[in-house]
């Protein structure tokens, strides 16, 4: 068994000093405590205690070159000498900008932020004026960031949730007033029915519709056959633009992100966490006629958008990503595909007492433990056994593999064939223990 005892101690150090003694929620989720590290180098992370973690969190997913990847550490340092922010313009945003502009879909011009929350804020200011309307519909399931506007039936308990053909928006945190909620439609995902119902109920009102084009909050599930252009054609038929929050599918579903993989093309996109690899980006993108009301009176702002070494690195990891045509992404298919398979087949091997489906893209996936259907949407993804996830989790940790609590696994570039070798062996010793 690990020790974990340098973290625990550091940890109630820390939160005499740092509220809540971490720097974001979502931190608190893992066992025994919020752990501390003291480097990444490739698939692994090294903490205090010594532990040494075969890491598949990545971040929450901007290490898709793994941790301290040497042509981005190496295009930041040079990039150092050249100052950090200017409060003016410079030829490495310009770059990125083009090079984005040609590679993504539907991407005509771009604007650059720091984080996905305050780049989902910016599509929601350009879809209302834009459109002249007010509400947006978001789904069930879906997390668009941790903002009043945003934060709102991201993992609702179903006694709150309403029907599942009309659910009522639940709001995330204390805090959130209540006229929020009043601009705000939510739907059950991967369904075009309850997406036009939803349209009826609120005629010419919807600003704009946002997804995440592949669920992965709340739970790994792709998109139904034709369910994403199904959804771009209700949004034009109601005058409502489609967005897609691509923050963590963006450079990790594949070059061109989800909607390259699946063929359908957003009137906005956002894309955060992979696109440098690991340094704070965020970048929203689209059609023209709607980028360009920023030139026409709607605001948007921020001290460290564009700042040099996020430039630095996104350059420097579109240069690797896009090599031999995205030949990284080639490799990254095939290794987690690898992984996928050997999960389920451990799972298989170790009888019906862990009944698990393996279910997501192979650069991010879930092990969701049913003996149900696969998971559609959220609420079939809630329904599935939390506590034997959680088991599996913390099995997976004493065996030096690191996932997030829900088994819910991100592959890098650096998790090559012997990593996943080792992550196979010691998840069967894992399961066996949780069987």
């Amino acid at each position: 068994m690990r020790s974990y005892a340098r973290s625990i101690a550091l940890y109630e150090r820390t939160k005499k000093s740092l509220a809540g003694g971490v720097s974001s929620n979502v931190r608190y989720a893992a066992t025994p405590v919020p752990l501390f590290f003291t480097r990444g180098e490739g698939a692994r992370l090294y903490d205090v205690d010594g532990n040494v973690h075969i890491d598949y969190v990545l971040g929450n997913g901007p290490a898709i070159l793994g941790h301290a990847p040497k042509p981005v550490v190496a295009a930041v340092a040079e990039s150092l000498a050249d100052g950090q922010v200017y409060a003016a313009q410079h030829p490495r945003e310009t770059e990125l900008a083009e090079r984005l502009c040609a590679l993504l879909p539907g991407i005509e011009v771009v604007r650059f932020a720091t984080s996905g929350t305050e780049a989902v804020l910016m599509a929601f200011r350009l879809a209302r004026a834009f459109t002249g309307r007010t509400k947006i519909l978001k789904f069930e399931g879906h997390y668009h960031g941790w903002t009043d506007q945003a934060y709102i039936s991201a993992r609702p308990s179903l006694n709150e949730a309403g029907p599942a053909e009309a659910p009522v928006p639940v709001a995330g945190s204390p805090g959130i007033p209540a006229s929020v909620l009043e601009d705000t439609v939510v739907a059950g995902w991967n369904d075009l029915d309850r997406l036009a119902q939803a349209f009826a109920r609120h005629e010419g009102e919807i600003a704009a519709v946002i997804m995440e084009p592949v669920m992965v909050n709340g739970g790994p599930t792709e998109p139904k056959p034709g369910y994403l252009n199904g959804a771009r054609e209700l949004c034009r038929a109601n005058g409502a633009l489609f967005i897609c929050d691509e923050v963590i599918t963006g450079f990790r579903a594949g070059l061109r992100g989800a909607q390259g993989r699946y063929g359908v093309t957003a009137d906005l996109t956002i894309y955060a966490k992979a696109v440098a690899a690991g340094f704070p980006l965020a970048v929203v993108g689209g059609r023209r006629d709607v980028m360009d009301t920023l030139d026409k009176g709607v605001m948007h702002g921020g001290t460290y958008n564009g700042n040099v070494q996020s430039m630095a690195a996104a350059l420097a990891a579109l240069d690797v990503l896009e090599a031999g045509d995205g030949a990284v992404y080639r490799a990254l298919e095939a290794r987690g595909t690898r992984l996928m398979q050997g999960l389920a087949g451990i799972a298989r091997r170790h009888g019906h007492g862990v009944p698990v489906r393996v279910q997501g893209l192979p650069a991010i996936f879930q092990v969701f433990f049913t003996d149900g259907p696969a998971p559609s949407n959220y609420r079939e993804a809630v329904a599935c056994d939390r506590d034997k996830a959680l088991a599996f989790h913390t099995a997976l940790q004493d065996e030096g593999i690191r996932t997030n609590q829900q088994a819910k696994w991100f592959l890098s570039t650096a998790h090559d064939d012997a990593i996943i070798d080792e992550t196979l062996a010691a998840a069967d010793r894992a399961m066996a223990a949780i069987a």
